[in-house]
């Protein structure tokens, strides 16, 4: 088992709560990008630089998730692929998706795409806060304890 982390899009203070979780628990972590993200040293951190594009780094994470593997992202449709392949997706706020819950996100997404498309001004999510910090810890802490267990 394994992260995969949407890295071009996730916020630092996340990537510093996986940087830290990965060498506590010695955990493969893999951020997916499209640049150069900068890790601290640890023999559980790498980064894997993709070519810039549509979807490119999503398509590379997609490519080598495995069954029961996590991926930190906060892009739907990816959580979605990767939990048709088995994987776990959660994102930075810490909301763990599920069979059931990505289906009703994919809708409203959807949704909202059409409403800006129609020239609706939706807005975008509310700023990343402490609660949605440690909410994420939490549900990365509960999976690290299951794959550990």
């Amino acid at each position: 088992m394994q992260i995969w982390v949407d890295a071009d899009a996730c916020p630092n203070v996340i990537k510093e709560v996986i940087f830290r979780a990965a060498d506590r628990k010695a955990m493969m972590v893999t951020l997916v990008a499209n640049q150069i993200i900068r890790t601290p040293p640890s023999r559980y951190i790498r980064t894997l630089r993709v070519d810039a594009g549509f979807d490119v780094a999503d398509n590379e994470i997609v490519k080598r998730v495995e069954p029961g593997d996590l991926v930190i992202t906060s892009d739907i449709p990816l959580a979605a692929e990767v939990i048709e392949k088995g994987g776990v997706a959660l994102n930075p706020r810490g909301e763990r998706y599920t069979p059931d819950t990505i289906r009703e996100r994919l809708n409203m997404r959807d949704f909202m795409d059409t409403m800006r498309s129609s020239g609706i001004q939706t807005g975008g999510p509310n700023a990343l806060n402490q609660r949605d910090r440690q909410q994420f810890a939490n549900e990365l802490d509960k999976w690290l304890q299951q794959v550990k267990s």
